[in-house]
């Protein structure tokens, strides 16, 4: 399995998190399938062009004028590894499993330019004055992701017409210029989609099973690195293309452009742990949009704190058996391609049957982690610590002696009273919920 991975210009932001989040979600749906599943990221380290075409002002270019570097590969290197570490750090916080291989572009580039050699010779690439292109022409097949139609494509896909170009949808294998590396046709950079290409040969082989990306992946960069990898093989290059879907937030796309990339660590500095986040995504399916707004980060935030207080209340420490029958909703839910929001309201509908034990509802929700990783399966005293959930030897004697009296107020049916307890119980920072096993106190956060 290959995911491309971002330009490491700049901090994600949460609407990029999805794409990843939807990768792990493959992966652990055929790792919960019994696959063993090897899996690349990418970094694209140096430059690519802004947009999807062969123009425009390279990101990593811009990454070094705005925190003034130098035009060298060195500073792009050493920008590129503040915002490699920081991707990583994100993926940490939300559960991602990191993958098999990680592939900075700026360490095959050896490999890319054998794989142009390779297309060169075979008659599918041309040189220009400014670099060397791949001719779709000669590749009938190009468009098959998105059905494209190249007849109705505009001059260069959004860029600016380069009048060497055979069709304008052709696009760069390597790009000339005074910084880069050497190659055959003179100093300067791979080509974006190239650069995926060689390295998912390097890593995974010149037929994988799955590709995944954004769903803006598909119409050129996908297309691209299908038309290449199967000129170079004359073999189908991957079994299954997953596109998710972007959000937006308030109903606004997502873009840096617009200031409104949210970061994952901000929605962590406002109180919402990375799990909330999490939960949310998975309440949505991923080749459909969702619209981010902080009351629906909310919402998953108390759901999520729900299920956490129920699995490791102190009355459910005994863990049951996994029960077949939810068991078999939950697997055939995520194996409807990847179908999350009916495995979620499953989790749910487990939640209100009455039927089933509560030890077996932890055993079962337990299983349904093995895919969803949103903490329910944490070592309990961690789990406690963060609910501020307390067993009885835990709570003060001045706090005990306030819930004994408020017992006494209910019992005697004095609401005043026992309402009146319940604040100065807060104000020792202490909360009270009353549950059909009796008390139940916390430590408030």
């Amino acid at each position: 399995m290959y995911s491309c991975g971002p330009t490491v210009y700049d901090h994600i932001h949460i609407g990029n998190l999805r794409s990843f989040m939807t990768a792990d979600l493959v992966k652990r749906v055929c790792q919960y399938n019994g696959y063993e599943v090897k899996h690349t990221i990418n970094f694209t380290d140096f430059g690519h062009l802004t947009g999807d075409g062969d123009e425009g002002e390279d990101k990593m270019m811009k990454a070094l004028k705005r925190e003034g570097k130098p035009i060298t590969l060195s500073a792009m290197r050493d920008i590129a590894q503040v915002y490699i570490d920081s991707f990583k750090d994100d993926n940490r916080l939300v559960r991602n499993i990191p993958p098999t291989t990680y592939t900075p572009a700026s360490e095959y580039v050896t490999e890319q330019i054998q794989l142009i050699k390779t297309l060169y010779e075979k008659g599918y690439a041309y040189e220009t004055s400014d670099g060397v292109y791949f001719d779709i022409a000669k590749f009938p097949r190009y468009g098959v992701l998105g059905n494209i139609n190249l007849d109705a494509l505009k001059d260069g896909a959004r860029v600016e017409v380069n009048p060497e170009k055979r069709h304008p949808a052709d696009f760069a294998l390597w790009k000339k210029g005074l910084l880069g590396w050497e190659s055959p046709w003179g100093k300067g950079f791979p080509g974006w989609h190239i650069e995926c290409t060689a390295m998912c040969f390097s890593t995974l082989g010149k037929q994988i099973d799955i590709h995944t990306g954004g769903e803006d992946l598909q119409y050129t960069h996908h297309n691209g690195e299908i038309a290449q990898a199967e000129s170079a093989t004359g073999k189908p290059y991957v079994r299954y293309w997953i596109h998710n879907a972007h959000l937006k937030i308030d109903d606004t796309k997502i873009a840096k452009s617009l200031g409104n990339g949210i970061r994952l660590k901000s929605l962590i500095d406002q109180g919402f742990p990375a799990l909330a986040y999490r939960y949310w995504l998975l309440t949505g399916h991923y080749r459909s949009g969702m619209n981010f707004t902080m009351e629906a980060l909310d919402s998953s935030k108390q759901a999520l704190f729900r299920l956490k207080r129920f699995i490791f209340s102190e009355q459910n420490e005994k863990v049951g058996k996994v029960d077949e029958g939810y068991r078999a909703q939950f697997h055939t839910a995520i194996n409807d391609d990847l179908d999350t929001p009916r495995a979620v309201a499953v989790m749910w509908e487990l939640m209100k049957d009455t039927h089933v034990t509560d030890a077996d509802k932890v055993a079962t929700l337990r299983e349904f982690d093995k895919v969803f990783d949103i903490g329910l399966s944490d070592a309990p005293s961690d789990v406690r610590r963060e609910l501020g959930i307390m067993k009885d030897e835990e709570i003060p004697e001045t706090v005990r002696t306030l819930i004994d009296a408020r017992k006494a107020a209910r019992e005697s049916r004095d609401w005043t009273e026992a309402d009146r307890i319940r604040e100065n119980i807060n104000l020792l920072g202490y909360t009270v919920e009353d549950t059909p096993e009796g008390q139940r106190i916390s430590k408030a956060s």
